[in-house]
C-alpha cells in the first residue's frame, strides 16, 4: 500500500493535535502569553550588556555599570518566572494530551468486535496505543517548551541585529537560508526511515508477545534455537533501521554547529573592521554576536522539532488509523432496555463472510433455543460452531439474517442488557490478572463469597480452589498461566454462573476436563441451569449426546437436526463424527 505523501500525514497530525487540544485553550493562550514575556525579556539583555559597555565599562562610569547591571538582574528574574511557568503549563498540557488520546484510542479499541482487532493485530493495538501516542505527546512537549519562543527569537533577533548595524547583518542573509537547506534536506531523508521503524517496533512486540505466551509450546518443541533467531533477526531489523535513523540525526547537529562557527567567525571578522572603521562600538559587535547566537539557537530549537515532526506524523497516521476505524458492531440508536427475561433464543437464516472472503463462515442458519432446554451444535473442525455462537452476544454481527433474544433482534438490545442476557464461555477461556475471586465476580460485581462457591461446587471447582493457601483470595496471573487448563475451564464456567444470564452459550468449555469431571460438571449444571437456555458446542460426542436438540453444521450449513438417536439414524454427516469416537454398541 502506498504511503500518503507528506502533507497529508502532516494534515492527519494536525487534525489529531486541533482536536485533542481543544479544551485546553486557556492554558495554551496563557503558556504562549508566558513564552512570548520570556523571549522578549531573552531579546532585551544583549541590547543592556551592549549599553552597559559601551557606557559604562569604557568610560568607567561604575553608577553606570551598577544601575544597568539591576535592571539586568530584573529582567533576568522575570525571564526565569515566566520560563518555568511555561514548562509548566507546557508539560501539564502535553500530559492531559497523552492521556486523552490515550483514552479515546482505548475506547474505540473496547468498541472494535473480533474482526477489527483481528485486521490490526493486538502486538500493533498496543504500540499504538502507548509509544506511538508517547511520540505525539513529546512532539506537543517540545512545540509548548521551545517551537513557541523558536520564531519569536529568530524574527526578533534579526530585527534586533538589523537596528544595531545593517551591513554586517548580510551574513545574517547567508546563514539562515543555509540552515533551512540543510535541514530540509535530512528532515525529508528521515520521515520514510521512521515509518519503517515504528512497523519493525510492531514486529518485535508480536515475535517477543509470541514468544512469552508461547513458551511451553517452545520448550515442547524444543524450538528455543528457531525463536532465538526469530526474535535476533526482528531486533537487528530494529536496529539497522535505528541506526540508520541516528545516522541522520547525527548528520544534523555538525551541520548546524559548523554554519554557527563559520558564521561566529565571519561576525567578527567584518566587525573588528567596522569598529577599526569607527562604524561600529565594540557594545554593538558583542549584542550582535549574541543576536547571532539567539539566531541560530531558534533554529537550532526548530531543529529539534524537525527531527520529532516526521515521526509524530507517523505516529499520528497510525492512531488516527484505530481512531477512524468503525466497530462492524454498531450499538443501537434506540436500544431495547428490557426484555421478557425468558431466554429464548432464535436465529433465522443468519449468515456471516468476512470482508473480501470468497465464501461465507455461516449460511442459512436456523436455530431454536428454548427456556429448559439444551441445544448442542456439533461439526467437523472449521464449520463454523463458534462463529455462531459468537453472533449471540454480538462478538460478530450477521451479515445476513437476524438472531433474536425473547423476540428481539440482538441488534437492538442495549449492550448491557444483552451481556446479562446472554453469558459465554468462550472457547479459550481467558483469566485476568488478579485473585481468583475478581475473576469470579467480573460479570457479577455484587456476588457474595457463598455465590462464588457456590459457583465453583457446580463447576468441580471448589476442591482445588479451598486447597491454594488464600482460597478465593488466591493470586491468578495473566491469562491464568499460574492453574491449568482444565482449571481455567472451570474457573471460566464458574464465572458466568455468578452472572447467572438466562442464556448459556458453552463453546467447547468441557474440552480441557476429563470424562469423570465432565460427567459430573454436566450433571450439577444440568440441575443449576434447568430453567435457562443452554446452547453447547462440542467436539466430545459423549459431552452432547443427551441434549434435548443436536445440531449438525458442514461447512457453515445446518446439514441435521433432532436427538442422537434420531440423527444416528438419518444423518451420516453425525454418524461419521460419533463412529470416529464411540464404536456402533457405545453410539446406540
Amino acid at each position: 500500500m502506498p504511503l500518503p505523501a507528506d502533507p497529508e500525514r502532516r494534515s492527519v497530525l494536525i487534525r489529531l493535535l486541533r482536536t485533542y487540544l481543544r479544551p485546553y485553550r486557556k492554558p495554551i493562550s496563557l503558556l504562549v502569553l508566558l513564552q512570548l514575556l520570556q523571549t522578549c525579556a531573552t531579546l532585551y539583555l544583549p541590547t543592556l550588556n551592549a549599553h552597559i559597555i559601551d557606557n559604562g565599562v569604557v568610560k568607567g562610569d561604575t553608577g553606570y555599570i551598577l544601575s544597568f547591571g539591576g535592571v539586568m538582574i530584573a529582567v533576568s528574574l522575570a525571564q526565569v518566572v515566566c520560563n518555568i511557568g511555561a514548562v509548566y503549563f507546557g508539560a501539564r498540557t502535553a500530559s492531559a494530551l497523552g492521556r486523552d488520546i490515550r483514552g479515546a484510542v482505548f475506547d474505540r479499541v473496547q468498541s472494535f468486535s473480533a474482526r477489527e482487532v483481528g485486521q490490526f493485530g493486538a502486538p500493533s493495538l498496543i504500540t499504538r496505543t502507548t509509544n506511538d501516542v508517547q511520540q505525539i505527546q513529546m512532539l506537543a512537549l517540545m512545540t509548548f517548551t521551545l517551537m513557541v519562543s523558536a520564531p519569536i527569537m529568530c524574527v526578533g533577533g534579526i530585527v534586533l541585529a538589523l537596528g544595531l548595524d545593517v551591513p554586517l547583518s548580510g551574513v545574517l542573509v547567508a546563514v539562515v537560508p543555509t540552515l533551512g537547506v540543510f535541514v530540509t534536506l535530512i528532515v525529508r531523508r528521515m520521515r520514510p526511515l521512521f515509518r519503517s521503524m515504528q512497523v519493525r517496533l510492531d514486529t518485535v512486540n508480536r515475535v517477543l508477545r509470541e514468544q512469552i505466551t508461547g513458551n511451553r509450546v517452545i520448550r515442547a518443541f524444543v524450538r528455543d534455537e528457531y525463536e532465538e533467531q526469530r526474535f535476533r533477526k526482528a531486533n537487528a531489523d530494529l536496529t539497522d533501521m535505528s541506526l540508520k535513523t541516528g545516522n541522520m540525526l547525527a548528520l544534523m547537529f555538525p551541520v548546524v554547529m559548523t554554519t554557527v562557527n563559520l558564521s561566529s567567525i565571519a561576525v567578527v571578522w567584518f566587525g573588528a573592521h567596522r569598529i577599526d572603521s569607527g562604524g561600529m562600538q565594540i557594545g554593538d559587535l558583542t549584542a550582535f554576536l549574541a543576536y547571532l547566537m539567539q539566531i541560530v539557537m531558534s533554529v537550532m530549537m526548530a531543529t529539534f522539532m524537525f527531527m520529532m515532526v516526521p515521526r509524530a506524523e507517523v505516529c499520528a497516521e497510525r492512531v488516527q488509523e484505530v481512531l477512524d476505524t468503525s466497530s462492524s458492531v454498531v450499538p443501537p440508536s434506540a436500544p431495547v432496555t428490557e426484555l421478557r427475561r425468558h431466554g429464548h433464543l432464535e436465529i433465522r437464516a443468519a449468515g456471516f463472510r468476512y470482508p473480501g472472503a470468497e465464501e461465507p463462515v455461516l449460511k442459512d442458519i436456523e436455530l431454536v433455543a428454548r427456556p429448559g432446554e439444551t441445544t448442542a451444535v456439533i461439526g467437523s473442525t472449521g464449520s463454523g460452531k463458534s462463529t455462531l455462537l459468537g453472533l449471540v452476544p454480538r462478538l460478530f454481527d450477521a451479515t445476513e439474517g437476524e438472531v433474536l433474544v425473547d423476540g428481539v433482534p440482538v441488534a437492538e438490545v442495549e449492550p448491557a442488557l444483552l451481556a446479562r442476557t446472554v453469558g459465554l464461555v468462550p472457547q479459550k477461556p481467558y483469566l485476568f490478572a488478579g485473585t481468583v475471586a475478581t475473576n469470579l465476580r467480573y460479570g457479577n460485581p455484587g456476588a457474595t463469597d457463598e455465590e462464588l462457591w457456590q459457583a465453583l461446587e457446580v463447576a468441580q471447582a471448589r476442591d482445588f480452589v479451598s486447597k491454594l493457601e488464600n482460597g478465593l483470595d488466591s493470586p491468578i496471573a495473566q491469562g491464568g498461566t499460574n492453574v491449568s487448563g482444565g482449571q481455567r475451564q472451570r474457573l471460566a464456567i464458574a464465572r458466568t454462573l455468578v452472572q447467572r444470564p438466562e442464556i448459556y452459550l458453552f463453546d467447547d468449555s468441557f474440552s480441557a476436563l476429563d470424562y469423570a469431571t465432565d460427567a459430573a460438571l454436566r450433571e450439577a449444571l444440568g440441575r443449576e441451569t434447568a430453567e435457562a437456555t443452554v446452547v453447547i458446542v462440542a467436539q466430545r460426542v459423549a459431552t452432547i449426546r443427551d441434549a434435548d436438540r443436536i445440531i449438525v453444521l458442514d461447512q457453515g450449513r445446518v446439514v441435521g437436526v433432532g436427538s442422537h438417536h434420531e440423527l444416528m439414524a438419518d444423518n451420516e454427516t453425525y454418524r461419521e463424527i460419533v463412529l470416529s469416537q464411540l464404536t456402533e454398541a457405545e453410539a446406540a
